[in-house]
């Protein structure tokens, strides 16, 4: 079955709105003029891209050079084709969550062809997958388990660009780019047991469930941290997140 077929329909039974945002931003409550003027883009204005996002995956991501730096992501996909996948990232998953960055995911095949130097920002989705911890909320279980088989041979390029991690009450600083989980014993054990409770899933029970799917080779190239290959952007203002 093609990627694109299993990811539609994914977002009719999401997992529920039961995950609130890190931080409350600054600024005016909402106003009768706003709500006017909701209602009216609600009704006339065309969200073509918004209405083609039919994936929601729920995972977790580092600071790259900060494994400390660690939160709960919420993507919401659009599947493009095949080989590539756009995600919004969000804090949480309710109608106030705020936007935390973006996410590319793209194919084993168009990875290999992007150069070197490139390489070094994308992230592999192979233990994501076989720990459990990647994650379609809603959607029964032979589901999810056709899309996690999809999946563990992509790769992921993460930037994050609002820190409510990090009790940012505004999107201060610069970009940073963010990795995925590579190993056991990496990811906080309070996050994962959050996130489980929030959803009523076990972790581990994924991870059993997910046995049969073989593990994909990570190619050279892709989480360069590893190496000791840390790219990360410079400080732009004294609010950035440090390391």
């Amino acid at each position: 079955m093609h990627f694109s077929i299993i990811a539609l329909g994914l977002l009719s039974g999401c997992g529920g709105k039961n995950t609130e945002p890190y931080v409350k931003e600054p600024g005016a409550e909402d106003s009768s003029k706003k709500d006017v003027l909701e209602t009216g883009a609600e009704v006339m204005q065309n969200k073509a891209p918004i209405n083609a996002i039919n994936l929601y995956l729920d995972g977790f991501h580092f600071y790259n050079g900060n494994m400390k730096g660690q939160m709960e992501a919420h993507h919401f996909c659009t599947v493009l084709n095949e080989d590539v996948t756009q995600c919004i990232i969000y804090d949480g998953n309710v109608k106030d969550a705020h936007i935390m960055g973006v996410e590319y995911i793209i194919s084993e095949k168009l990875f290999k062809s992007l150069p070197e130097d490139e390489k070094k920002l994308w992230h592999s989705h192979n233990h994501e997958v076989k720990s459990g911890t990647l994650i379609a909320p809603g959607i029964p279980e032979l589901a999810e388990h056709e899309l996690m088989e999809k999946l563990i041979s992509t790769y992921g390029k993460t930037w994050h660009t609002w820190h409510t991690d990090q009790d940012k009450e505004l999107p201060y600083g610069s970009p940073q780019l963010m990795m995925g989980f590579t190993k056991d014993g990496q990811l906080e054990d309070s996050l994962l047991a959050k996130r489980d409770k929030n959803f009523k899933i076990s972790t581990e029970e994924k991870r059993k469930n997910r046995a049969d799917i073989p593990n994909h080779k990570i190619l050279p190239g892709a989480d360069s941290w590893q190496d000791g290959k840390v790219l990360q952007l410079s400080s732009l203002t004294k609010h950035e997140h440090k390391h």
